[in-house]
């Protein structure tokens, strides 16, 4: 019996590591601190494209978008001038508060903050979009995240995943292999994962080339 009560404590700590490799840096406020820095730079728009991205997902002024792990907060002016109300969910409360910083500097008046946790963003209801931006890599808890979104969208809402690929050059420059340990699983195997989740494939393209792709979901 403690045998089998070993390999199932190991087994649960093990699933709850799932994404331990991408959030070693996380750990501490001081690593999270470093993180902020190449988060909101001034160089970031360049790389990732947040006007094309938001183009891509197709929000409308309607809209009530959620962006799960928002970090310091760089998406919100975007977010903000393109939707109707936005969600700003992060698990860390410094990064919340640098996303608050950076809301209220800009004057973003239709933005609500939500602390969330590993395995459940509370969102709560009446959600059309949930944006994860270089997020799922660092999902623990896929599962469980993924079932307590489904809770929050409104029928015929959306979950857009932007994430890197699991590819050499993909994370750090061309010849960097960084791709290959600090992200978990390539576009395929994600679409894969998520369809397993209940959800099914709306689209799934390149959007920065060799870089990342945008997957899109309904829950079915």
């Amino acid at each position: 019996m403690k045998r089998y009560l070993s390999i199932l404590l190991f087994a649960s700590a093990a699933f709850a590591q799932v994404a331990k490799e991408a959030n070693t840096t996380y750990q501490t406020e001081q690593g999270r601190s470093t993180v902020a820095a190449g988060l909101d730079g001034p160089e970031r728009d360049s790389r990732q494209k947040p006007k094309e991205l938001i183009a891509a997902l197709g929000i409308t002024k309607s809209m009530t978008v959620a962006d799960v792990g928002t970090g310091v907060g760089y998406m919100l002016p975007y977010l903000s001038a393109a939707a109707s109300s936005v969600i700003a969910e992060d698990i860390f409360p410094d990064f919340l508060a640098k996303a608050k910083e950076k809301a209220k500097s800009a004057n973003l008046k239709n933005v609500l903050f939500v602390h969330g946790q590993e395995d459940n963003p509370k969102l709560g209801k009446g959600v059309d979009l949930v944006l994860i931006l270089d997020v799922y890599h660092h999902f623990d808890f896929p599962d469980k995240m993924l079932s307590n979104l489904a809770a929050s969208l409104n029928p015929g809402g959306r979950v857009a995943i932007v994430d890197y690929y699991k590819r050499k050059g993909a994370m750090g420059g061309k010849d960097s292999t960084r791709a290959l340990t600090h992200i978990r699983l390539d576009e395929a195997d994600v679409v894969k994962e998520i369809e397993g989740f209940g959800y099914k494939l709306v689209s799934s393209k390149p959007f920065l080339p060799d870089v990342q792709y945008l997957a899109i979901f309904e829950k079915k």
